[in-house]
C-alpha cells in the first residue's frame, strides 16, 4: 500500500505557520536542545540502595558532564527494567546479576557496567527465639518460610540443603505474617525489612545467602550492548557520576536521604539513615578501595554463570567477559 505524505517545503511551511500563529514566541528548536533525557530506571522505590545515583544528580555529577539524567523507578509493567533496557526504553537500569546473566541466556542485549553491592545482601530473616545458627537451619527445622521458590538464590540454597523440612510459601508483601509467627522466617534484604520488624517491636536474626555461597552482585547498573557500542562517551560520563556520586553519598548521605524520602513516604528519615550505614559493608571492599565503587571481577562473574547453569536457571554458558566491563 502507498504511503500518503505531505513533501518536506508543504511540511515546513505548515509548520512554520502553526508556530507562529499559537506561539508567537516560538523558535526552532535545534536537535541538541530538544533531545531526551537519558532514561536511567531503578527496579526498586528510592531507598538508600540507590542513594548514589540519587546523589550524583543532587551533586550535579551529570549536570556538570552534560548528561539530563531522568531516574526513573520501576512499577508495574516495568519490574523488570532490564527489559526495558534490551527494548530501548531506558538507557540504563539497575538489575541483579543472576538476572542479567538469565537475560542474556535469553538472547536479550545487556551489558553490566558498575556493581553497587558487592556482597549481597538478600537473606533470610526468623525470629531469634528460635535459636538457629545458620541459614541451613531454615531449612532442616519445620515452619514456613515466605520466599519466591523461583529465585536463584532459594533454588541454590535448596540444592544445598535438599528435603527441606521447612514449606516454602510466596512471600506476602510486608512483614505482618512473620511479626504475626513465631515459626514464619522471610527472605529480605538485610538493610531493609529487619530494621522494620525492629521498628516494630520484634527480634529478628538473619543469615546472608552469600554466606552458604551465592554471591551475585546486586543493584547492577546495566546498558545495552548497542549502547555501549554507539554511545561510549555517554556511557563513560553515566558510569564516572555514578561512581562519583556513590562515593559522596557514602562519606554523607543526608541530601540524598532527604531527596529519596520526599519521593518515598513509606520510610522514615530514621530508617533511611540506619540504612544507609548498615549498607556500608556490603559496597566497600579490597576491591572497591583499590579500584574505586562498584568494580566487577571476571571470576566473580564466571562463578556466578557456572552456578546457575548447575542450577538449570541458564541452559548454555556464556563467557564472563560478554557479561559485564569495568568503564574507566
Amino acid at each position: 500500500m502507498t504511503s500518503h505524505r505531505i513533501k518536506p517545503s508543504v511540511t515546513l511551511f505548515f509548520l512554520a505557520v502553526l508556530c507562529a500563529s499559537l506561539t508567537p514566541g516560538c523558535k526552532h528548536k535545534s536537535p541538541q536542545n530538544a533531545a531526551r533525557p537519558v532514561v536511567l530506571m531503578l527496579d526498586w522505590k528510592p531507598e538508600p540502595e540507590f542513594g548514589g545515583f540519587y546523589q550524583a544528580k543532587l551533586g550535579g555529577e551529570f549536570s556538570r558532564r552534560g548528561v539530563n539524567i531522568d531516574i526513573q523507578n520501576a512499577s508495574g509493567d516495568a519490574m523488570e527494567p532490564w527489559k526495558q533496557v534490551d527494548r530501548g526504553k531506558a538507557d540504563f537500569a539497575t538489575t541483579s546479576a543472576d538476572l542479567l546473566v538469565d537475560a542474556r541466556a535469553h538472547k536479550a542485549d545487556v551489558v553490566a557496567l558498575f556493581a553497587v553491592y558487592q556482597t549481597s545482601p538478600q537473606g533470610i530473616m526468623v525470629h531469634k527465639a528460635r535459636g538457629f545458627k545458620t541459614i541451613g537451619d531454615v531449612f532442616t527445622h519445620p515452619g514456613t518460610l515466605g520466599a519466591e521458590a523461583d529465585n536463584a538464590w532459594v533454588k541454590f540454597l535448596l540444592a544445598k540443603f535438599p528435603n527441606p523440612a521447612v514449606t516454602i510459601t510466596a512471600d506476602p508483601p510486608g512483614i505482618g505474617v512473620f511479626m504475626a509467627k513465631p515459626n514464619y522466617s522471610q527472605q529480605c534484604f538485610i538493610t531493609s525489612e529487619p530494621l522494620e520488624v525492629k521498628r516494630q517491636g520484634g527480634d529478628p536474626q538473619t543469615f546472608l545467602a552469600a554466606d552458604a555461597g551465592f554471591n551475585p552482585y546486586v543493584t547492577v547498573l546495566i546498558t545495552s550492548g548497542k549502547t555501549l557500542r554507539e554511545k561510549p562517551e555517554l556511557v563513560k560520563k553515566v558510569v564516572i557520576a555514578c561512581r562519583e556520586g556513590w562515593r559522596a553519598y557514602l562519606d554523607n548521605p543526608s541530601a540524598a536521604n532527604k531527596e529519596m524520602g520526599s519521593l518515598n513516604h513509606e520510610m522514615d528519615a530514621r530508617t533511611f539513615a540506619e540504612c544507609a550505614e548498615l549498607q556500608k559493608q556490603f559496597i566497600e571492599t579490597g576491591d572497591t578501595r583499590k579500584n574505586g565503587v562498584g568494580t566487577m571481577t571476571a571470576e566473580r562473574w564466571k562463578t556466578l554463570i557456572q552456578q546457575l547453569a548447575d542450577l538449570k536457571v541458564i541452559h548454555n554458558t556464556m563467557a564472563a567477559e560478554e557479561c559485564f566491563v569495568n568503564v574507566k
